[in-house]
Order: C-alpha cells, then structure tokens, then sequence
C-alpha cells in the first residue's frame, strides 16, 4: 500500500484528501491549520475529515520543527501531498518521501505562482484558469508538472465563484493523476517559469477602488476582493462603502465632461461611478455600514448621495 503525509487546508485539502483515501493511499498523518470559526463559514475542515476516518492529525506552529521532521521521517512515507497548506516545507522535510512531495497549486502553472492565484487571476481579467499538481522545490510553485485541469472564468465571476471551480478541477486533477504516481508512470514536465509569473499576497487595503481606471478594471477588482473576501471598497463622505458586485455600462451623453468617482447616469437612468475611461461602474450589490443592498437599493442608495 502507498503511503503518504499529507499537508491540508480549505476545501481543496478536503476534496483532494478524500480522493487519496478513495483510492486506498494510507494516510499516515496529515498537518492542518487550527479551524477558525471566520473561515470555517466557506471552508471545509479538514480535520473533521480526519475525524472521520480516524486519521491521525496536527496543527503545528512550524511543520519544520525537529521534533515534527522527526515524527514524518519515523512514518517512512512515499509521496507527501500539499494540498493549501499555508506554509512552507524546508529542505530537510522536503527530502523525507522516497517517492516525491506533490503540490496542487490553484493556477495553470507557471502564470501565478505564489499567493492567492485565483485572485489575482481574476483582478487581471484572465478568462480561465485551472489546477496544477506539480512537485515541490525549495522554490515556491516551480517544480516539475505532473497534471493540470482547466475552468472557464466568466465575465461576472467573482474570485469566490472561480474558487469554487478550481476545487473542483483540484479534485479531478489528483483523480487522474494518481494512479500514474504510485505506478510509476506519471509525467514530470519542467516548467518555463521565464514564461510565467510570481504574485505575493494581498491585503484589506488592496481592495481599495482607484476610481480613475477602467471600469473593467475597476470591475475586475469587485470580482477578485467580493465577499467572503474583505471586499471593494471607496469612501463616500463619511461613509465607506464596499462594492460587492457591478456591470460596466456607458455614461450618458452629456455637455460637460464626466469626473471620475463622481455618481452619474446611463440613457437609461441607471446611476453609477465614473471611471477613468468615462464609462460607468453600476453597482448591483452594495455594503453600506454593514447592511447589503441589492440592485434596485443601491439604486435608491446613490439617489441620495450628494456630490
């Protein structure tokens, strides 16, 4: 029987974890990260998996500490598996599987390596993106390719929504995969990171709206930081408002010319934020001091913004 350590978070840990145990990988251990109850609204547990299927499990501060090298190395595993683990493995845990430490990274490797590929992906405007089990180096996301599956990004998806795909594509990318790693034929394909790209995490503050961009750019902000992320966000007065989603429209045809961030109309009287390209930001879900408001209130909201 092939056995493996795996190392799983969020609900790419559980799909993909729940995959090796379909397929009678003995599960040695797994590390996993503290639940927290913020997260765990939209996150699976991966140690309730665990739990399930009496599955040894830990949550240490540092997977590097001798003392946790130490009790990997005495389980002899095979294959380590990454699944959103948050943090890094060094050298030394790396070298531990006799058959290789595996990675499945939320992007079509080698574009967004690093932090929140999903999101970044849908703040550039990319129309797909994918999973990618790959192997582990010191380097972050830039071992060999095993296997990657492809999903659409629709023009309205939000980061959440695509999120949601590449779970899925996360899952059938191991399912395929699997069998060919523990028979020894899985392909190993060096990547060409010159033709990629690296992205770090980002932060609440991010999300703050530049109202002199596009408005599909603006857009594409609103989809990469909607909720559950921290969200969209420009200061109104002495409101702070978050858009949580919009369409782009085209401004009226006036005498005067448009500001950016400044409320104005469609022909068909939709209102809306000014962006720097002179077409509009309409909003179609507002938070406003923590009260969400659909289109048609938002609508009303706007109405009584004065500028």
């Amino acid at each position: 029987m092939t056995r493996a350590v795996v190392f799983a978070y969020h609900n790419v840990g559980v799909r993909c974890l729940r995959v090796l145990l379909d397929q009678g990988v003995d599960v040695a251990l797994v590390l996993t990260h503290e639940d927290s109850p913020t997260e765990t609204i939209w996150y699976d547990s991966v140690a309730q998996v665990c739990a399930d299927h009496s599955i040894p499990f830990i949550t240490p501060d540092d997977a590097n500490a001798p003392n946790v090298v130490a009790r990997i190395r005495a389980l002899a595993p095979q294959f380590f598996f990454s699944f959103y683990y948050r943090k890094m493995l060094g050298a030394e845990l790396l070298g531990i599987p006799t058959r290789g430490a595996l990675n499945m990274h939320g992007s079509l490797l080698p574009k967004y390596r690093g932090r929140v590929p999903v999101n970044w992906a849908v703040l550039h405007g990319e129309r797909e993106t994918g999973a990618s089990l790959h192997y582990m180096e010191i380097k972050p996301d830039a071992g060999n390719l095993v296997a990657q599956t492809t999903v659409p990004i629709l023009g309205d998806d939000t980061a959440f929504e695509v999120f949601q795909k590449v779970t899925v594509a996360a899952e059938l990318t191991l399912a395929r995969a699997l069998p060919q790693l523990i028979a020894g034929t899985a392909p190993s394909v060096p990547l060409n990171l010159k033709a990629g790209s690296y992205f770090s995490g980002r932060k609440p503050e991010d999300g703050r709206i530049d109202w002199t961009r596009t408005a599909a750019e603006v857009n594409n902000l609103v989809r990469a930081v909607a909720p559950p992320y921290p969200g969209a966000f420009a200061d109104l007065g002495s409101k702070r408002i978050i858009v949580a989603r919009a369409r782009v429209a085209a401004a009226e045809a006036t005498s005067s010319v448009p500001v950016a961030g400044q409320i104005a109309r469609t022909s068909n009287g939709s209102s809306g934020f000014v962006c720097g390209d002179g077409k509009l930001l309409i909003p179609l879900r507002l938070i406003v001091e923590d009260k969400t408001l659909d289109a048609s209130a938002s609508q009303m909201w706007l109405a009584t913004v004065k500028q």
